[in-house]
């Protein structure tokens, strides 16, 4: 597209703006009005387009071209049923032209009728010169559809016509990932490599799908590869520090975190690797340096706040542990993974009642472990709650049936509120289901070992 310059007033827009400021009435050909209106549209002035649009369609009412403008902005406007009559009627002036037909398909894609859509590009396919958009426009409608492997095919064609048109190649790629056809892609990549040796996204591509695999050694020489040809392309030095990651080589996946922030400016994400290396490096000062810097960066990362509090439960460090998780829950407070540890943080610092409302918020978030469920009826056992941690641990018996880790909790909690009946019913369930876990119950309940019924109980069952 032509860009205009002020200074010139021999250019369309300079005429066109001192148009405006004048009052007076100028002449354009429908060419200049279609470049002043695509120059305002890419600089976002929205009501000068409209402007110069009106004016174009009053002294050209006849220009299609300047009609197919009007239809994208009416489009962009969401007013689709007005953009729709324009295009029927210009289907009848110029049925060949094939971006009446694009213009459809976007307004048949809006309205989530993409079988249509495809239908429109299909037909704009006939008359178009150029195969490649509208190939790739077709494989976005599939996407749409969820039918990845008739998208891949069309993103591939689109490549075939232009080959270095990497937004169709990260289409294929993605349609590979979405079916979980890694060695397809894998293979694909290769073949396109073979045609473009120095295609930096290629490799990229290449060594992401190796990552995916496993296979970290393949991963981290597409990685380099890619490298060479770009020194400073971003993506393939974090990728690089990913896979040395994998691979052990936490002092040089540390340099590689380091290299892409002197390509760009610092992230969060390569401070928290940085950190998780010097951690797995053992050097847990450093480490905590670096998740102070993740969460400085960005304090909404919870993975940050999970990090500190990680390496702080790591170190029985747990009051700051508490303050962290607290942090992380405060960004997340439906996950229940922060809720699970912040349960068992308050159990090491003693606070009970803390826990079992972390427990009681991990079912309420539909966690339904079975040790869950145990958790907090040993707390709620320990808290002199016998009731309610028979009511809980009835509640995990609906999933878990007779799980002996569960009928001999409740035998011993029936014992303790007098229910020798239920006991017992719970009790023999128990030594049918494992009688080897008889040891364990002994310890969370050691007095109902010495009730005359479970100990004739238990020589039944070990005759």
């Amino acid at each position: 597209m032509q860009h205009f310059s002020n200074n010139n007033d021999n250019q369309p827009l300079s005429k066109f703006e001192l148009m405006l400021k004048t009052n007076s009435v100028y002449f354009f050909d429908s060419n200049e009005f279609e470049e002043i209106i695509l120059f305002y549209v890419d600089s976002g002035k929205f009501s000068l387009a409209k402007k110069a649009l009106h004016l174009g369609l009053s002294q050209h009412p006849t220009s299609v071209s300047l009609q197919l403008i009007q239809v994208e902005l009416l489009i962009l406007d969401e007013n689709l049923d007005k953009a729709e009559k324009i295009l029927d009627r210009l289907q009848e002036i110029e049925p060949s032209n094939e971006d009446i037909y694009i213009q459809k398909a976007t307004i048949f894609s809006k309205r989530g009728k993409h079988n249509l859509a495809v239908d429109n590009l299909k037909t704009a396919l006939i008359y178009a010169d150029d195969d490649a958009e509208i190939l790739s426009m077709i494989g976005m409608e599939y996407l749409f559809l969820e039918d990845f492997d008739t998208a891949r095919f069309n993103f591939a064609k689109s490549l075939d016509v232009e080959y270095e048109n990497y937004s169709s190649l990260y289409n294929v790629i993605y349609c590979f990932d979405m079916m979980k056809k890694h060695d397809e892609a894998i293979d694909y990549l290769k073949n396109y490599i073979e045609k473009e040796p120095y295609s930096e996204i290629a490799w990229h591509q290449l060594g992401r799908q190796y990552y995916i695999v496993y296979d970290y050694q393949k991963a981290l020489e597409a990685f380099e590869y890619s490298i060479l040809i770009d020194e400073e392309f971003i993506g393939a030095h974090l990728e690089k520090a990913k896979t040395l990651e994998e691979l052990g080589h936490y002092e040089e996946a540390i340099q590689f975190y380091h290299k892409t922030m002197e390509l760009d400016t610092p992230t969060s994400f390569a401070y928290l690797r940085i950190g998780k290396c010097y951690e797995k490096l053992n050097s847990v000062r450093d480490a905590i340096d670096f998740y102070n810097k993740t969460v400085n960066e960005d304090p909404l990362l919870d993975k940050g706040w999970l990090a500190l509090t990680d390496i702080y439960i790591s170190n029985k460090n747990y009051h700051k542990a508490l303050f962290y998780i607290n942090k992380a829950l405060g960004i997340d407070e439906e996950n229940n993974l922060y809720w699970h540890k912040f349960a068992e943080i308050n159990l090491k610092l003693n606070l009970f009642e803390e826990a079992a409302r972390a427990y009681y918020k991990c079912i309420g978030l539909h966690d339904d472990r079975i040790e869950v469920y145990l958790a907090l009826s040993d707390v709620l056992h320990f808290l002199g709650e016998f009731h309610e941690s028979i009511r809980v641990l009835l509640d995990a018996r609906e999933s878990y049936k007779d799980e002996p880790e569960i009928t001999y909790r409740l035998a011993g909690l029936h014992f303790l509120v007098q229910k020798e009946k239920e006991g017992l019913f719970f009790f023999e369930k128990s030594l049918k289901s494992d009688i080897d876990f008889l040891s364990v119950a002994s310890e969370i309940f050691p007095t109902m070992m010495d009730i005359e019924s479970v100990k004739l109980l238990i020589e039944k069952f070990q005759d």
